[in-house]
């Protein structure tokens, strides 16, 4: 370490002695006259132009001298410009403020030449006059010829002074032959040529790969600007549309306000013909009692006379009617609606507006009725009277006569407890298809049995025939039906979560075999019956359960979590279901919609018609309620919500969400919302 510090403080003693006397740089080139001074040679030629002289020593040559390349100094103040770091940081900012055109490779022998060849041996370049000795002397056939090199100096070994023939891959760097024995002793190496050769495959594989991304940048920007043009389109129309339609509004508008205001005109009119026609009569009624008082004035002043005595005068008629001020205002039964009608308006439209855009258009919904059903004891036949939610407005909808008759058009009518069956009901009863097949009995008891029932109604699906059969009052149909389109596109969960609800199970509902647990958010099925009061709410067949909340406006959305995909059901269902009898499974009525899971096999039912469907395997589903447009939606939730069936349908009373379980030891957990 110390001789190497030594060695670069001598090198840094010589700067003045490797500086050009002319440009006052370090040496470029370095070429020596016969005088001995030595100069850079681009400096040297620069100022010979009309004489040769010696730019230092004054010295007048007759003839142009021979230029030849000082090879030891150049060596040096290469060493010298490697040490002091001159050269990296002065190369760049030399050949960017003075580019040049295309770097010439001068013979290092006569220094004007052009050379042909580069002597690797020798370590300099030739013109074709100076590489003869290398064509024809036999010595110097075995130096290594190559093409020009203009970089030869830094090809050489600045430690060992020596050509750099290998490049070390672990070191990154070119070494000679000296430092592969020695410093880099154990490293791996390979040619330059074979490196350049990896490199520039390495470089270009790159660069293919760069103009693959420009390529896929410039083409999706070109699809964004696409986009672009089409959102301006688009909102063009849309602005548009929107402007008409505001326009119809204040012309309408327009229109209204001059008809209450030309209503408002004619009551003054009115009003004022009628006080005219007073004013008239009241004015010809004081003229003609003027006229009578000059009368009776010129007969006192004949007061004395005969005449006077045998004179009559009779006072006229207006003197005998009462003059009175008629009641006339503008309260007709026209304007006092026209401003009630402007006030409410105003009123409304305020409230509108309050609201956000989103929430207006359900504000604008006329209100929907529930129709509770009621029995006549004599005919035990069903009526439907409408009810309103609080805060909705009274009166009913004409809109919802034709969907009576269908309410309960297959389902059986539940009678009350306190009467008992009559002529027409028992014949309703012994039309029904009876099931022959005995349940067991065993240890469990009443509880097998009421297994044994749902068993009973389960497995009697699977003898049907498929397809699509004449539908028939009373008897299950099977249909097979693909995704609808309108649900075809998955939703974004968030989107969704904003009609989330809170929802629980309800307890009066549940089947004995059913078990609430987790503050009634889970359903387990199991054999051991629950210890339930008895209530005509409760499931006695099925094992069912309904939720504790009923929806008959808005949208709602609740997720369900399975622990199996096999022996489940989810829909909905009215509150009017029945409970007892072998109509009350999910689907297999009028009065309910339900998604099932049955060997493996999704359907759909409702009115005891099935719509087999492509199972997606779904481990949550979530289920939309659009009261408003009348549907139902259930999804399969995972990354996103993927819609696999949709129900059309009527409200006529709200509709509660409804869980069928079977298996023993399967759960449903309703799904906390975040």
């Amino acid at each position: 370490m110390a001789d190497g510090g030594e060695c670069d403080f001598s090198l840094m003693s010589l700067e003045d002695e490797l500086t050009c006397s002319i440009c006052l740089s370090t040496f470029d080139c370095p070429v020596t006259i016969p005088c001995g001074h030595n100069f850079c040679q681009d400096c040297l030629l620069a100022t010979w132009k009309d004489s040769y002289t010696c730019p230092q020593c004054r010295t007048v040559f007759a003839t142009k001298p021979e230029l030849k390349k000082n090879t030891v100094l150049s060596t040096v103040v290469q060493t010298f410009n490697l040490r002091s770091n001159k050269s990296p940081a002065a190369g760049p900012l030399v050949e960017e403020t003075q580019p040049r055109e295309k770097d010439v490779i001068r013979c290092d022998n006569c220094m004007e030449a052009e050379a042909a060849q580069t002597c690797l041996t020798c370590m300099a370049s030739f013109c074709e006059q100076h590489l003869r000795p290398h064509r024809d002397n036999p010595i110097f056939r075995v130096h290594q010829l190559s093409p020009p090199i203009g970089d030869l100096m830094e090809r050489i070994c600045s430690d060992h002074h020596k050509l750099m023939e290998h490049f070390c891959t672990q070191h990154d760097r070119m070494i000679c032959s000296q430092c592969l024995q020695q410093v880099h002793k154990g490293c791996s190496f390979t040619s330059p040529e074979a490196h350049r050769a990896t490199k520039e495959t390495d470089l270009k594989s790159k660069m293919g790969m760069l103009d693959g991304k420009i390529a896929k940048n410039t083409n999706i920007i070109s699809q964004m600007t696409d986009v672009q043009d089409k959102l301006k389109s688009s909102a063009a129309i849309r602005k548009k549309a929107l402007a008409a339609e505001y326009q119809q509004m204040r012309d309408m508008l327009a229109r209204e306000e001059h008809d209450a205001l030309t209503a408002v005109d004619r009551e003054v009119v009115t009003g004022d013909t009628k006080l005219r026609g007073l004013i008239k009569k009241f004015t010809e009624n004081i003229t003609n009692m003027t006229k009578a008082k000059d009368d009776i004035r010129n007969l006192l002043s004949c007061s004395q006379t005969a005449a006077f005595l045998q004179t009559s005068f009779n006072v006229p008629q207006a003197a005998t009617f009462e003059p009175y001020c008629p009641r006339v205002s503008l309260d007709s039964k026209k304007v006092l609606a026209t401003e009630a009608f402007a006030a409410e308006l105003k009123k409304t439209l305020a409230e509108y507006f309050e609201q956000p855009v989103e929430a207006r258009l359900p504000l604008h919904k006329p209100p929907t009725p529930t129709y509770t059903p009621t029995y006549n004891p004599a005919t035990y036949t069903p009526t439907y009277n409408p009810t309103f939610a609080p805060g909705q407005m009274a009166g009913f909808n004409p809109h919802f006569i034709p969907l009576i008759p269908k309410i309960n058009e297959q389902a059986p009518i539940k009678l009350p407890r306190s009467h008992s069956p009559g002529p027409a009901q028992k014949a309703v009863q012994k039309k029904k298809p009876q099931k022959t097949k005995k349940a067991p009995e065993d240890s469990l008891g009443n509880k097998s049995l009421a297994k044994s029932m749902e068993s009973l109604l389960e497995f009697g699906d699977k003898d049907k025939p498929r397809g699509r059969p004449p539908k028939t009052e009373g008897k299950e149909t099977t249909e097979t039906s693909e995704m609808t389109k309108d649900i075809s596109s998955a939703e974004k969960r968030s989107e969704l979560m904003k009609f989330g609800t809170v929802l629980t199970f309800d307890p009066r509902t549940a089947h004995k075999r059913i078990a609430l647990t987790e503050d009634f958010t889970k359903a387990s099925v199991s054999d051991e019956h629950t210890n339930y009061a008895d209530c005509h709410q409760r499931f006695s067949v099925c094992s069912q359960v309904l939720g504790s909340k009923g929806f008959s406006r808005g949208r709602h959305y609740w997720e369900v979590r399975m622990s199996s995909n096999n022996f489940m059901g989810i829909g909905l269902a009215y509150n009017s279901i029945d409970r007892k009898g072998p109509s009350s499974r999910l689907g297999r009525n009028a009065l309910s919609w339900c998604v099932e899971w049955f060997n493996v096999k999704l359907s759909a039912w409702h009115n005891s018609t099935e719509t087999v469907l492509n199972n997606p395997d779904p481990k949550r589903v979530g289920v939309l309620l659009d009261c408003e447009e009348g549907k139902v939606t259930f999804f399969n939730v995972a990354d996103r919500a993927y819609p696999f069936y949709s129900f059309p349908f009527s409200f006529v009373e709200a509709v509660y969400p409804a869980f069928w379980i079977f298996s023993s030891g399967s759960y449903v957990s309703l799904c906390k919302l975040q």
